[in-house]
Parts: C-alpha cells; structure tokens; sequence
C-alpha cells in the first residue's frame, strides 16, 4: 500500500515539478490540479516537464478562486482520478504546489501504514473554535454566497445584509453538523471514496457550493458521515496571521521547521533555496522520527501575531502610531516624577544623582527648554531640549526619552509652572510612573524672591489653582500611575521617612538607612508669609495646616542635657 498525492498548483510550477518528483522519487503516485487561470502555454510546459513521470496525472482543470467552490470541485476531480487509476493507495494526502515535505517520505508513509483506519482532517464545530475571522461563524452556513468576497467585496456584504434583513435562513440537508477546518488533509481510501460516491452528493454539492470558504468546511463536514477513526488535525504545518493570511516561510524558519517535527509545511516562498535544498536533497538532517507536534513551535507564532498586533511596549512608530486607549504600554520602563522637591531642597537633584545612581533631570517641561541632566542640549536618539519640538507632541517626547535611554532608570522635576497640560493624564494613566508629590512647595521660590508682594499674591493664586487641578487628576479613580502625595507642612515634620520611601521605591534599598539628606531651604519667616497671603485674600492651603510661627521645626534654645539611666 502507498500514499496518493493530490497537488493544486497555480504558481510557481518549477518548485511544483521539483516537490513532484521528490513525492514519485518515494512511490507516491500524484494527481495534480493546475488552476484554469494559468495561460495554456504555462499549462502544457508544465505537463511536458512531467511527461517523464508514470505515475503522475493531471486532473480536469477549474478555477480555483478562494473562498470558492471551485477549489473542491478541482479537489473531487483529482480524488476520482486518484481512486480509479491507482488501486494501492490507502491513503490520501491533500497538498499544493506550495508544500514542501520536511521529512523523508518514506517516514509519512510508515506513519500512516501504523493506522490504516485513521482520517487526519481537521474538523470541529464553529462553536467550539475561534477560527472564524470576518464576521461570519455559523451564518456561512446558513446564509448564501453567490459572489465572491475578493472580486466582488461590494456585492458580498449587499448580498449578506440583504438576506439578514428578509431573515433568510437555508435548510442544511439531511440534518448534516457542518464542521470546519484546515483546507489540508489527509483521508483513507474508504472514507474518500465514500464522500464520492454518497447518492446525496448531488444535494450535498448544490449546498455547499453557495456555502462560504467551501474548501474548509466541505470534506471535514461528510468526513464525519463515513469515518471510522477521525483524528482532528492536520498533518501539514500551516500558520496564520491574525487577518486569517497564511505565513510564509522563508530560509531563516529552516531551524524552526525542523523544530515542528511535522511531515509537510505550506507556504514555501518559491526562492527559499536554502529550504529545498535542506529538506528535498538532504534527508539525513531531516530525519525526526517522532510524533508531529506543531504545537512546539505554536509559542513562537502567537508571540510574533502579539508583536506585529500589539507592538512593543513604550515604542511609538510613524508607521502605525496607535489608537489612544490601546497602546501596548505608555512608556517602555519605569521612571520617577518628583514634584516640588526641588523647589524645598536646595541640591535635590545632585543629591538624588548620587544616593540612587539614576539619570536625574531637572524640569523636563519647563517653558523654555527641556532642562536635561548635566545641562545636556540632546539626549539619546538625538531628542532636542527645543520646547517647541517638545510640545508639538509632548507623550511622544516622554516615550522616546523613556524608549532611549532604556536599561537606565530616568527622574525628573515637575511642577505648576512647567507647560505640562498635555502629558498629566498621560503620566497618570502610565503604570510605569512613579510620582511623588509635596503640595503648595511652588510657594518656597516665590517666599525667596524679591518681587512685589502684588505680584507674588497674583503668581501664587494662579500656580495654586494649577496644582489643585493636577491633585485632582492624580487623586482620580482612572489612575494607573503609583502616587505619593505629602502636603507641604506634613513633610517637612518628619522628612527623612518619606525620603527613604522614595529611595526604596526606586529600587535602592539601604539597610542602614540614609547617609546623605539633602539641604532643605531656611523656611524662616515662611509661615509668616502664608499668613500675609491670606490677609491679603489668598487662601494657601494646599500648604496644609503650616504654623505661622516657625518652633517647632527650631531647635530648643536650651536643651535639656542627657541622662543615663542604670
């Protein structure tokens, strides 16, 4: 007994000879289909090539249109001549020109002589798989399909919301379960014939015919009629996109194909040379006698649909800029926001450079320039410190900055005088940040300046206004971003906690505790000056309670001297 080979060949009719011959080399006879859409020229030069070849027939010619019935009827045509002209084939194997064996003929054929009475044909129930891509599940089998979807997309979808809206329903005959599956299968001579030659085939045809995508639910809906042993895969490793497209393999898979363990792969690029040559001429290297497992590689597959879907976190690409809502990621790493500790510490920056080792910015969204660490004019991947460039698209200049530098952990300075309206929500929403907030610190500049009291009352109510809309921002439900908010007079109570919160947070835990704090600003006078502001009209209070006089964050004129008990 051997196996038959049925090839649908449309293209590429050097690589088809050489796949044939390779097929007859092993015993195999072929029936192969060339589409009636190839010239006649390119028909007969191909059939002349092949004249050499006893055990090769050609099959009546249809056009092969996907998602048609024309790709059955060719498949029927070349099953009939199969069946007729070659008494010993057991089974069936259903290829295209496309195909490409991965191992040793002979192992396939041993392979299926272990079960004679097994069908590998993919087969399973719309409902039970989530296969269907279009719109279209159990309503390709009930609705009608006259027109083509490739050719005629216009008349397609009329067509489909015609009858939707007349609720048009076919009668499946004969109370047939259609199933469906991969195009690609192979069927025992029994079970075959018995789909041929069923008296209802007339009726099951005229059905079918008008079903949509035929070729994938016709033989794995009447396999289920005559089998007596049905396994529901497929012996051919074949892949497909998240459009429902095929991969395509190329020279670089050929270490992933061999890892597939599988019998045959479709869909061979035609000037793979590197493929052929591995798997029709060297047959010691693709020798796998083991069970075909293309779940093996499956884990490869969903992770390259999740990148050319999905992208990669943090990386926003002119090609495909994305959806707002459905990026994979803001940003692509962690990163810190600190926002008014610059303003109450006088060497903040330096001092957070060197406790934690991070690159340290100041006010990335200052209105004048960006104000990168060491005074720096361009960063990484030539990002400008131009405010204008900055603000054209300032959540794009946050990603490139975090998509840059990434592998090293990058902070910076924010605060209600910086040009931040654009990016809040963002950095809000972006589970990577991490913001550490001292309200009402914008007030220590102002308290230092030399400006009018006038001035600085009207600066004061308008940055105040400011920052209790971003607290409101920060404080809302929708936030994704980890927030630490101190008012201003809580901080400064107790300052050496919060500031080794911070620390350990980044990731730079010290057992011992911090070394090095930095230098916070003389706040001499400073209650006294909330105090004016509010007698001039100003409320402060996102200060917090902050007294007016300024003991108790004085030391005690006369402290008391330490004692030791026994």
């Amino acid at each position: 007994m051997s196996v038959g080979i049925i090839m649908l060949v449309h293209t590429a009719f050097g690589r088809a000879e050489q796949v044939a011959r390779h097929w007859a080399a092993s015993g195999c006879p072929l029936v192969i289909h060339v589409d009636k859409a190839v010239p006649r020229k390119s028909y007969n030069a191909f059939v002349q090539a092949l004249s050499d070849m006893t055990d090769v027939r050609f099959a009546p010619r249809h056009r092969c249109e996907w998602g048609t019935w024309g790709l059955v009827a060719a498949t029927q045509g070349a099953a009939e001549i199969m069946l007729r002209d070659f008494k010993d084939v057991r089974h069936v194997y259903l290829a295209s020109g496309s195909c490409l064996p991965l191992r040793p003929v002979q192992e396939l054929i041993d392979y299926l002589a272990k079960r004679p009475h097994t069908d590998f044909i993919e087969s399973a129930t719309t409902a039970d798989v989530p296969w269907t891509i279009g719109g279209l599940d159990q309503e390709r089998f009930t609705l009608r399909f006259p027109f083509s979807w490739r050719k005629n997309r216009y008349l397609f979808d009329k067509y489909v919301a015609l009858q939707r809206l007349v609720r048009f329903k076919r009668r499946i005959p004969n109370g047939i379960v259609p199933h469906m599956g991969s195009q690609w299968w192979c069927l025992t001579r029994q079970t075959l014939s018995a789909i041929l030659e069923d008296p209802d085939r007339r009726g099951y045809d005229r059905y079918f015919s008008k079903v949509w995508i035929p070729d994938e639910s016709y033989f794995q809906t009447l396999a289920r009629q005559y089998s007596r042993q049905i396994e529901s895969r497929s012996l051919t490793l074949s892949k497909f996109d998240y459009q429902g497209k095929p991969h395509i393999f190329y020279d670089d898979h050929l270490q992933l194909l061999r890892r597939s363990d599988c019998f045959v792969a479709r869909k061979i690029w035609p000037f793979a040379d590197r493929l052929y040559e591995a798997f029709l001429t060297d047959q010691a290297s693709a020798m796998k006698r083991t069970e075909p497992n293309p779940g093996k590689i499956d884990r490869i597959f969903a992770k390259a649909v999740d990148r050319r879907t999905r992208g990669r976190p943090g990386l926003y690409m002119q090609s495909r800029f994305p959806v707002e809502g459905r990026e994979n990621g803001l940003t692509c790493a962690p990163y810190s926001v600190f926002e008014g500790f610059s303003d109450l510490f006088e060497n903040f920056q330096p001092w957070l450079a060197r406790m934690t080792g991070m690159r340290v910015h100041g006010h990335l969204f200052a209105p004048e320039r960006a104000e990168f660490s060491d005074g720096q004019t361009v960063m990484n991947g030539a990002l400008s410190d131009s405010a204008a460039l900055r603000d054209y698209n300032p959540r794009a200049f946050l990603a490139s900055l975090i998509w840059n530098t990434r592998g090293e952990r990058q902070c910076f300075q924010l605060g209600p005088r910086d040009v931040f309206e654009d990016i809040e929500w963002h950095i809000a929403r972006d589970p990577n940040a991490q913001v550490s907030v001292i309200s009402g610190a914008w007030a220590v500049p102002l308290f230092k300046s030399n400006a009018n009291f006038s001035d600085i009352r009207r600066e004061a109510a308008v940055l105040q206004r400011i920052e209790s809309k971003h607290l409101e921002v920060l404080r809302s439900q929708w936030i994704k971003a980890r927030v630490r908010i101190w008012t201003m007079a809580d901080f400064i109570e107790a300052p050496m906690e919060p500031l080794q919160t911070i620390i350990d947070e980044i990731g730079q835990q010290n057992l011992r505790g911090l070394a090095e704090v930095p230098r916070m600003a003389d706040l001499t006078g400073f209650g006294q000056f909330l105090q004016n502001l509010k007698n001039q009209g100003m409320h402060p209070y996102v200060m917090g309670d902050f007294p007016v006089e300024q003991g108790l964050i004085e030391p005690q004129s006369n402290p008391r001297k330490p004692y030791l008990v026994r």
